[in-house]
């Protein structure tokens, strides 16, 4: 029995050619009476002692064809059924956009209307990003544990409830604990690419993620829109309410989400997969590869520490870093936007002049020309994802990367001089436009570079690195600035440079490379060598159709 509980270690082959399928390096078990299309067989290996046998009853090997879920999903391609998961998935990034986009709206009101002092306003965005930044490792080891859809599906809920519930907030403590209950359920909607680009064949994914990354900015700007709406008339409490549809419209259908076929295949549900693969087949109109479902099974999942294993960590540490200062520079150029504007002259700020504090508890409602303003500043990300959009296909995700952190740090310089508000708010909203466009090439390239077995933990992980960034930047762009605007510059300027220096010397480029399934990945003129920490029982089962 110690023989089949050692590491066993698989070497297989994508085949084209069946003529060339005797190898001596394939190991598998066959069904000598089925041959039944699109049938599951598990690749495993015996560390037998005292000689291997072959795990063919026959001593041989039948000619037959197989295929990997990477293969189904590239034979079937991008169709109606990707279509209507982009619409439900996005429908998770519009409701984390509008919850975002409310911090921004809220503290004003809630300083004029309970008379609270800067630093409550300032908590009730930082405990979001507490509970965010908390939350988004944990998401991701849930959906690398037990499944991508129950991870999303639970977190969406558990951020409905607790953002319909801060509508109803008597006091300001329960305001606060309801946000950062809100921020905790927020930390799971990145499940929502890792879901998403399991579904996608390689030639699409990049596209396909920065277009489901504009369902972000669809939220953010409607979130404005609905404030534009809502605030005069019926106030903070209506807004926190409706801002909650499009969470409750994914909770009401995310019965149709299908599980990963990827996931389900790694947690040994081969057939689950397959039927999975047919779903998507049937409904694209296509047909599925010829021959047998290659599953694999892998029960440890989800670990942490997997993330630094082996070269592992020469991408992590660089993406972790390249996450906060995507998130650092973001929220920094929105804080930096209007703490500038109120600055006055840019040529008295920049002679050394000080930014004067106002009084703590000044009491200054939005206006519809504030709303105008947001909308305007928000409108900067479209251009943006359309410029990246056009570039991460065809110069890769690295240098795509590398690209908008080095505009955005070119679009900072200027502002060390004396310029006027005009060329002051281009600037800003070029530099938004890099940075943001930047932000989705980041949200492409982590689930492509780690394997299904973490790819939901890098996410979290790297999500939870980008919350750490959000919540240090307003000490930068909001206290820093107040005391010298050249150092403040300087930071923002200087993270831009280091970051894209990092997404260069990343050790993977991602373009055109098929997701990965396991960790302990080497590919070496065309063969893929993996191993495998437990032994599977190879299984055979035929199409139940």
């Amino acid at each position: 029995m110690d023989n089949w509980t050692k590491s066993a270690k698989v070497t297989y082959k994508r085949w084209k050619n069946p003529e060339l399928r005797d190898e001596p390096d394939f190991v598998g078990q066959t069904d000598e009476d089925q041959t039944t299309d699109n049938e599951i067989c598990t690749i495993a290996s015996r560390a037998a002692a005292g000689g291997a046998q072959s795990a063919s009853s026959s001593g041989s090997h039948k000619i037959e064809e197989t295929f990997t879920v990477d293969d189904a999903l590239e034979a079937i391609g991008f169709g109606k059924f990707q279509w209507k998961i982009s619409l439900f998935t996005g429908l998770s990034w519009v409701a984390d956009a509008m919850e975002m986009m409310i911090l921004s709206i809220l503290g004003p009101q809630l300083h004029c209307e309970w008379r609270l002092p800067g630093y409550q306003v300032a908590l009730i965005t930082s405990v979001v990003f507490v509970g965010m930044g908390i939350s988004s490792p944990l998401w991701g080891n849930v959906s690398d544990k037990y499944g991508r859809r129950f991870g999303l599906t639970i977190s969406m809920c558990w951020t409905l409830f607790y953002g319909l519930m801060s509508a109803f907030s008597p006091v300001y403590g329960w305001l606060l604990v309801l946000r950062g209950l809100v921020g905790f359920g927020i930390g799971g909607a990145p499940q929502s690419v890792t879901l998403y680009s399991e579904f996608l064949p390689a030639k699409s994914r990049g596209i396909c993620i920065m277009l489901i990354a504009a369902f972000w900015a669809i939220g953010a700007v409607f979130e404005v829109l609905l404030a534009l709406w809502v605030m005069p008339t019926l106030g903070w409490r209506w807004l926190l309410g409706l801002s909650t549809i499009p969470m409750a419209i994914f909770v009401s259908f995310c019965f149709w989400l299908p599980e990963s076929p990827r996931f389900d295949v790694l947690t040994g549900r081969g057939e689950k997969a397959l039927e999975t693969l047919r779903r998507v087949a049937k409904e694209n109109g296509k047909t599925m590869p010829q021959g047998r479902l290659i599953a694999y099974q892998q029960n440890d999942r989800g670990r942490i520490k997997d993330l630094f294993a082996g070269e592992h960590w020469r991408t992590t540490l660089p993406l972790w870093f390249i996450w906060f200062a995507y998130a650092f520079s973001y929220y920094g150029i929105v804080l930096l936007t209007t703490e500038l504007f109120q600055a006055g002259d840019s040529c008295v700020a920049n002679q050394g002049a000080k930014i004067e504090p106002t009084c703590n508890l000044e009491c200054k409602y939005l206006t519809s020309a504030d709303y105008k303003d947001l909308l305007w500043t928000t409108l900067a990300e479209f251009p943006g994802l359309l410029v990246i959009l056009l570039a991460v296909d065809h110069i890769g995700r690295k240098r795509s990367m590398a690209l908008c952190f080095f505009l955005f740090s070119l679009c900072i310089l200027p502002l060390f001089a004396c310029i006027e508000r005009i060329a002051l708010t281009i600037l800003i909203f070029v530099a938004r436009a890099f940075i943001s466009g930047g932000y989705q090439v980041v949200f492409v390239y982590t689930p492509e570079v780690f394997p299904t077995e973490n790819r939901a933990l890098a996410m979290g992980t790297s999500s939870a690195m980008a919350r750490v960034g959000a919540l240090i930047t307003p000490f930068v762009a909001q206290v820093m600035l107040r005391t010298s605007i050249y150092l403040t510059l300087s930071v923002y300027c200087g993270v831009a440079v280091l970051a894209g220096i990092a997404s260069l010397i990343l050790p993977i480029e991602t373009l055109g490379r098929s997701l990965q399934e396991f960790s302990l990945v080497q590919e070496t003129r065309g063969q893929t060598t993996t191993t495998i920490s437990q032994l599977n029982v190879a299984t055979d089962s035929t199409d139940p159709r």
